[in-house]
């Protein structure tokens, strides 16, 4: 059931289903609720399954002209408070998982488990900070090529011609997020701090997916942060990008099954 509530007097819009333990979906860049439908779909089976709309993101308000981390974690908080929940566990795909790790530092009791979703603990290096800028450059001159552009990147290159409805998909849901909304996520994520030492320090769960044609994220810098984790599980992709529960749903929704079994 699609429902909203408010923070910081901005609209913030989210989808609830299912019964049980209760598990928060954060997707990534120029996503929304949306995204997850065949991981809400499978969960939804098991557990009490909550996808939230990052600010400026699909039904979700901006709420300034940058979003920082720390902001999008309170308002992800704001959202499971005004559902009175206290524990859960929360999964988020690429910015999803900048936003869940700042959740975890911000919240560090709330948490059952920690799925990094096609993510990264480490902060921009100064060459990805300039690509930040130059994004919200081409964000300003044409939207439209950059989100098309932006969108065929995430899928591995070899995935191209084969799913090319699950890119239109993807595509089909950028299109929700407006050029603020985009500008703003684009300098928040420029200026997050780096947060490996979460991964090192938590006693719960945390879960890697790591795609190995993955064109936004280095797999060996992954994998290396991987081995800080105490209790990890991690899913390597071996053929796909930054999309994992696209390019191969049944895979990761099977490995996602077994480490929330870990949690609870």
């Amino acid at each position: 059931m699609l429902k909203s509530t408010k923070y910081k007097n901005e609209k913030v819009t989210f989808f609830d289903k299912g019964k049980g333990k209760v598990i928060v979906l954060l997707h990534g860049f120029l996503g929304s609720h949306k995204i997850w439908e065949q991981t809400i779909h499978d969960l939804s089976r098991s557990y009490r399954v909550i996808a939230i709309d990052l600010p400026g993101h699909g039904g979700t308000d901006c709420v300034g002209y940058a979003h920082s981390m720390d902001l999008m974690a309170k308002c992800v908080k704001s959202v499971l408070d005004s559902l009175r929940l206290k524990k859960y566990v929360i999964i988020g795909h690429s910015m999803g998982g900048y936003v869940a790790l700042a959740f975890a530092d911000l919240y560090p009791d709330y948490l059952n488990g920690l799925c990094l979703y096609h993510s990264t603990a480490y902060a921009d290096s100064k060459e990805k900070k300039k690509d930040r800028l130059r994004a919200v450059a081409a964000v300003k001159a044409n939207r439209a090529i950059y989100t098309k552009t932006t969108i065929k990147n995430l899928f591995a290159t070899k995935n191209l011609n084969y799913l090319k409805d699950e890119i239109a998909f993807a595509t089909a849901i950028a299109k929700d997020t407006g050029k603020k909304g985009m500008i703003a996520a684009l300098l928040g994520m420029k200026d997050r701090p780096r947060r490996d030492i979460i991964l090192s320090l938590v006693k719960y769960p945390i879960m890697m997916v790591i795609g190995e044609q993955d064109n936004i994220l280095p797999y060996e810098q992954l994998l290396e942060q991987s081995e800080l984790i105490k209790n990890k599980s991690v899913l390597y992709l071996e053929h796909d990008g930054h999309m994992g529960f696209l390019e191969s749903p049944r895979e990761s929704n099977k490995a996602l099954r077994k480490f929330l079994a870990k949690c609870f």
